[in-house]
């Protein structure tokens, strides 16, 4: 049995100073220095930062993580990765059966939808920070490709697209244009042939009495649709152009 690689401990981690970060690509920073872990790793702490913080039986954490491997061969390399993570910073509580990520590891998700929730539950305007926010968040792991992980990702997406289009109507109701504008146009840029994104986007044009810009993002929306489905875009949004030159 080949030797485990020796890898450079970190001190003990207070409830401060562990940031995971999950969000357009896996990082781990100790006191703000990152931390390099092999893939194993961040795939077992990234895991089970997307469960719920309480103990997960190991036996499911192997199966998830290692699919197509026996039991046995699961079992093994979780104890692996476990060790590989355990022999940098402490992150992870763990028993004979039991595992779970310890609470004093922040991740930037936890944020995220936090400020997602109230978005979509609340019809206050978010302040500039929070449409920033909403704006540059990444993808949750865009470059990994775990089955573990696609229902997840999707969960993530669709709450920052209900976000951002929330936000960019509270913004435009609250007469911020510039600031309905960013948000619009990040949900549409997350998904082009979203039609609501393009909805909220008219909208805002229409009321800062821009026309010609509103039936410049109908145009897009018409092509962008022609172009991949073959079709048009829905009467609803059609109507939102139709209502305006009806009333001049």
């Amino acid at each position: 049995m080949s030797a485990q690689p020796v890898l450079e401990p970190f001190a003990a981690a207070s409830c401060e100073d562990v940031q995971l970060s999950l969000l357009g690509g896996f990082g781990l920073r100790v006191d703000g220095v990152r931390v390099e872990l092999p893939h194993s790793a961040q795939r077992l702490i990234s895991f089970l930062a997307l469960k719920p913080r309480v103990p997960l039986r190991r036996v499911f954490v192997a199966g998830s993580l290692w699919t197509e491997a026996s039991e046995a061969q699961a079992n093994s390399s979780l104890r692996s990765a476990l060790w590989r993570v355990q022999a940098r910073v402490h992150l992870v509580e763990a028993t004979g059966t039991q595992l779970a990520l310890e609470p004093w590891v922040r991740d930037d998700l936890a944020p995220l939808t936090a400020l997602t929730g109230r978005l979509t539950g609340e019809a206050s305007p978010p302040s500039r920070a929070e449409v920033l926010a909403l704006t540059h968040a990444g993808d949750l792991l865009p470059d990994w490709y775990d089955d573990w992980l696609i229902v997840e990702r999707e969960r993530v997406r669709q709450r920052r697209l209900h976000a951002l289009e929330a936000a960019c109507r509270s913004l435009t109701a609250a007469g911020r244009y510039a600031d309905a504008l960013d948000a619009g146009l990040a949900a549409i840029a997350v998904e082009p042939l979203r039609e609501t994104g393009h909805a909220v986007v008219i909208e805002a044009h229409l009321a800062e009495g821009n026309l010609i810009e509103a039936s410049r993002q109908y145009e897009q929306l018409r092509d962008l649709v022609r172009e991949h489905l073959g079709t048009h875009p829905s009467a609803r949004v059609r109507d939102l152009l139709r209502a305006v030159a009806d009333a001049g």
